[in-house]
């Protein structure tokens, strides 16, 4: 017995300095990365409570405060609100803290990149606290979820085309053959890929014997939408480039897909019915797994002088900010000397965390309320349905600003 507690002992002592060990190594590494490990733990504890969870939260009065227990799908929606909860309070409090911040010498920087231990816990006990909070506190935040999804799925698009005029500039301007063949492979592939898929939709989502005439309209607007890209990104007087088209297309006609996987299994024109659950697990996959990409994405961009995440204080001479340096460690900086500007807005990046929480939310409970207690399946539903495919239109319509803005506001610098 004295052997067994001294073991335990020993190994809680081994956890702890671990974790001590493994929160200062953050603190010399990216506090960027480290945020965005945060915020994929709250998607595997949502993902695993939304799963296991149900047993105990039938327990809890102030949660199972109901003449007659609520089906099991309501307990599994309840655990994925509260977690992400928690999750959205951790990255609003620190959104707030960070208003104001222009350069390193403000006491709050160190708070933006050091005492992990301190984080961690806080992140913790948010998220515990969450469950023991009374339903209409989750009811109201469920609500106000889906704006806030809308807005982070706006950022989401933003970043799209952020990385898509990145990655075609970075291979243009290698200025070799070989690069300009990959840019016309990519292209090629991305359209046969988006028509093909296009078809396969007809197939999939237009019966024969049924009038499905809105899923028709869904996919023909898909495809008039990839000629429309091709066509303005190839106008003379526009400055664009076809690949950053052609991907676009890709992502529209993925998002037709997700709309059109997601109606209810029921509906005659929804072909995949017979195998709805498969479908709501898959594209609920790809919907996680393209948010934590667009998070990770806007963590990395936040560094650089060029996108929309730097404050107006930032200095706009293109000076290298990478993902592991100096700047985030606090090395080389002489508290001494003039203050070094801040190279990105903290109250913006942990706002898009916040919003990112909101999100991943949505997209576990289907955009359905906690409180209908009629969701059976992830992802699915008309709500589901008509958020993305508005999601495909607004990434149609801002690719296509981009291109014709410059047209329109030459005074204006776009760059």
């Amino acid at each position: 017995m004295w052997c067994a507690s001294c073991l335990a002992s020993a190994c809680a002592g081994c956890a702890c300095n671990l974790c001590t060990s493994a929160a200062s190594a953050v603190s010399r590494r990216s506090a960027r990365l480290a945020y965005c490990g945060l915020f994929a733990a709250s998607l595997i504890l949502s993902f695993l409570l939304r799963q296991f969870a149900t047993p105990l939260l039938k327990h809890i009065p102030w949660i199972n405060a109901f003449e007659h227990t609520p089906p099991d799908e309501w307990f599994q929606m309840n655990a994925v609100l509260r977690v992400s909860l928690g999750n959205f309070l951790f990255f609003a409090i620190f959104a707030i803290m960070m208003i104001g911040i222009k350069d390193q010498n403000d006491r709050r920087d160190a708070w933006h990149h050091g005492g992990w231990v301190a984080k961690i816990a806080v992140w913790a006990v948010l998220i515990v606290l969450m469950f023991c909070v009374p339903n209409i506190v989750t009811t109201i935040y469920e609500v106000l979820s889906k704006f806030g999804s809308g807005l982070f799925l706006l950022v989401q698009v933003v970043m799209l085309l952020d990385f898509t005029n990145n990655w075609n500039d970075s291979w243009v301007e290698k200025d070799e053959q070989k690069w300009e063949i990959a840019l016309l492979v990519v292209t090629v592939v991305c359209y046969l890929s988006t028509f093909a898929f296009s078809g396969v939709l007809f197939m999939w989502f237009n019966p024969s014997g049924h009038d499905c005439g809105l899923n028709v309209f869904f996919i023909v607007m898909t495809l008039i939408l990839a000629f429309a890209f091709a066509i303005v990104a190839l106008h003379p007087q526009v400055n664009g480039s076809i690949m950053p088209a052609s991907v676009i297309s890709v992502y529209c006609a993925y998002l037709c897909y997700s709309s059109l996987s997601s109606e209810p299994d029921g509906y005659e024109c929804n072909g995949l019915h017979m195998h709805s659950k498969q479908v709501s697990m898959s594209a609920l996959i790809l919907g996680m797994l393209t948010t934590v990409l667009s998070v990770v994405y806007s963590a990395v961009r936040a560094g650089s002088s060029t996108t929309f995440l730097s404050p107006p204080s930032s200095p706009r001479s293109g000076a290298k900010n990478p993902l592991l340096g100096d700047e985030e460690t606090g090395k080389g900086v002489d508290k001494d000397t003039e203050p070094r500007p801040v190279s990105y807005s903290y109250t913006f990046f942990h706002l898009i965390f916040a919003l990112a929480s909101m999100y991943s939310a949505m997209l576990l409970t289907g955009w359905t309320s906690a409180a209908s207690e009629k969701s059976e399946l992830m992802d699915v539903g008309w709500t589901t349905v008509w958020v993305r495919i508005c999601t495909e239109w607004v990434t149609a319509a801002l690719y296509i600003w981009t291109l014709i803005a410059p047209l329109l506001f030459p005074d204006r610098d776009f760059s």
